[in-house]
């Protein structure tokens, strides 16, 4: 079975990679499978200075998914790099890295940081981040912002392939998904989380400290899928799909709809096997689907 994938030039052994902030730095999940079997790890999102992310609590359960508000806690590019990253299998996995900044400068420096870096592969960049100097707005709402965003870091990303992950809060996220394009990306990823809260009757108070956070989990599987079927009839560049994937038939529904691979999220807190295992049922279902090739049925939606 033909699991390959080219994505913006990596080479990918399949297309099951892990999503950031539900993966840890990957060696979190050693205990459970072989790093090595995965088409890619993506870390958890880096700044350039140690974040320990919002007050507790910062998960809360809700039906069919889960909301997080975990800001973004990571311990540094630079200990990353002399910590982390040395023990990854990178030489045989790629990684790529999340990048999470304030504004588009220090998006640009935090790219320059990992560009001449040969354990990292990519680039993903995050612009569903708050820009500290348009008063709070997100980038990833605002088409010239997003753009602006992926220039900086493609101008000092080297030769690594700049990949953006696209938030779903957006009235047309085909129109970000064309600014970024245009701006020089290589790759996107959607969705990102959809913005929610929980309250809890009884005690009258939020079940986040953070009030809102991000919902993911099976409850956004339809929305993202809308998302990356719109966002793969909109641009050329390839699409890494990934909201609520947690079996083979949800990989291969995203591939079905032009998804280039996938990654795979909140499951993980589940099953922490669960990206093991989908490299083996993909295939499995594949051949009992008579596919012998992804690209045998990426973007084969019939919608006439």
């Amino acid at each position: 079975m033909d699991l390959r994938v080219d994505l913006a030039g990596l080479g990918l052994k399949n297309p099951i990679l892990t999503a950031s902030g539900t993966f840890g730095y990957g060696l979190e999940f050693t205990p459970y499978g072989d790093l090595k079997t995965l088409g890619g790890i993506v870390v958890k999102g880096l700044s350039l200075k140690p974040r320990e992310g919002n007050p507790m609590p910062r998960v809360a359960e809700t039906p069919a998914g889960m909301l997080n508000a975990i800001g973004l806690q990571n311990c540094g590019v630079e200990r990353f790099l002399s910590e982390k990253l040395p023990r990854l299998p990178w030489r045989d996995t790629p990684v790529l890295a999340n990048l999470y900044a304030c504004d588009a400068d220090e998006f640009g420096e935090l790219a320059s940081v990992l560009a001449d870096e040969d354990g990292v592969a990519a680039l993903e960049v995050n612009i569903s981040c708050p820009n500290v100097k348009a008063g709070g707005a997100l980038f990833g709402q605002d088409p010239a912002q997003a753009a602006k965003v992926t220039q900086a870091v493609k101008k000092r990303a080297g030769r690594k392939p700049v990949m953006v992950k696209l938030s779903p809060n957006v009235t047309d996220i085909a129109a970000i998904a064309r600014a970024v394009a245009d701006a020089g990306a290589d790759a996107l990823s959607c969705i990102n989380t959809l913005t929610g809260m929980a309250v809890d009757v009884r005690s009258r108070r939020p079940r986040l400290a953070n009030l809102v956070g991000g919902l993911s989990g099976p409850a956004v599987k339809p929305v993202a899928l809308r998302c990356v079927w719109q966002v793969c009839r909109a641009v050329s560049i390839p699409v890494v799909g990934l909201g609520g994937i947690a079996t083979a038939e949800d990989v291969l529904e995203f591939i079905l709809v032009g998804a280039r691979a996938v990654q795979i999220g909140t499951a993980n807190f589940l099953r922490p096997d669960t990206a093991f295992r989908l490299v083996e049922q993909v295939a499995e279902l594949m051949a009992e689907l008579g596919l012998e090739r992804l690209e045998d049925l990426r973007g084969r939606l019939e919608v006439e």
